[in-house]
């Protein structure tokens, strides 16, 4: 990861500088053509079972800013993604299996932005068939 402490730096003006800490970094998965990037707060209620599995047409970027995620992504292990840490997916063909709020007594809240074709639903759910078909795909569940 970057430090982008030296960017922020700035002699001309009074007072101490921003803190920029980079709390998450990937390498830039391939984008639809053409795209637009979607920034959305979600809202998850206690226990909420978030969206149903679902795909998205471009890659994914999230951030936990309250609560706890459950996580899940095709061919990889639920993880549990917390306050302050990040999540992302690729999109395209990727099933999104899970975005549940793993606290049954209070809220969880994410910033996610999106990236999708115009004019196309930025969440595209999964049919029961599809899913069924794919299984051997879906990593194992405790």
């Amino acid at each position: 990861m970057q430090n982008h402490a030296d960017e922020t730096e700035d002699p001309t003006t009074a007072g101490p500088s921003p803190a920029f800490d980079v709390v998450g970094s990937v390498p830039t998965p391939p984008l639809p053509e053409p795209s637009e990037a979607t920034t959305a707060l979600v809202t998850l209620p206690p226990s909420s079972p978030g969206t149903p599995p679902h795909r998205h047409s471009g890659p994914a970027f999230g951030y936990v800013i309250e609560g706890e995620i459950l996580f899940e992504l095709e061919g990889e292990l639920q993880r549990v993604v917390h306050t302050g840490e990040t999540f992302w997916e690729p999109g395209g063909d990727v099933i999104h299996y899970q975005d549940a709020n793993n606290l049954t007594d209070a809220r969880t809240q994410f910033v996610v932005t999106m990236f999708g074709v115009p004019g196309r639903p930025m969440l595209l759910p999964v049919a029961p068939e599809e899913l069924e078909e794919r299984r051997p795909r879906r990593a194992p569940r405790p």
